[in-house]
């Protein structure tokens, strides 16, 4: 918590907001299930940004749809909400980001994955978004981190 914001646990009111804010941010809206994420709410209890802990199977956990409303961006929203679900999380603990988010992530010990240490759901993920031209023409790809 922060005086401007407070990490709390979604409720199902809180899905529509949560859904939209992905959208809008325009990450992977797949599998977004309301009870695995928490939301960041300002003091007049409006959501401001969400993340989630999304279980692949039983041995895969993803810190997942981390994200800020743009005009509440760069103010420790992002970080309280990852910081939070770490300390939540079993490890290990992956995630996938665009490659400018790299030194985002570093921060808190995550580190890029070659090929030949990713679970196979991340390997068929990596093969299916290599794929997307929009990411190469942005001179993105995508990276798959982990913390042990």
């Amino acid at each position: 918590m922060t005086d401007r914001f407070t990490i709390r646990p979604a409720t199902a009111e809180d899905f529509p907001a949560i859904r939209a804010l992905i959208h809008q941010v325009r990450i992977n809206p797949a599998d977004l299930d309301w009870r695995r994420f928490v939301v960041a709410v300002d003091g007049s209890g409006r959501m401001r940004g969400c993340g989630q802990l999304k279980p692949h199977g039983a041995d895969i956990l993803e810190l997942a749809s981390i994200a800020v409303e743009p005009s509440f961006q760069n103010q420790g929203i992002a970080r309280t909400i990852i910081e939070h679900l770490i300390a939540q999380a079993s490890r290990p603990l992956y995630l996938t980001c665009r490659s400018g988010l790299k030194s985002f992530y570093e921060k808190w010990g995550f580190r890029v994955l070659g090929e030949n240490e990713m679970p196979p759901y991340y390997l068929r993920l990596v093969r299916l978004v290599s794929a997307i031209s929009w990411l190469i023409a942005r001179g993105e790809t995508m990276l798959v981190m982990k913390l042990s």
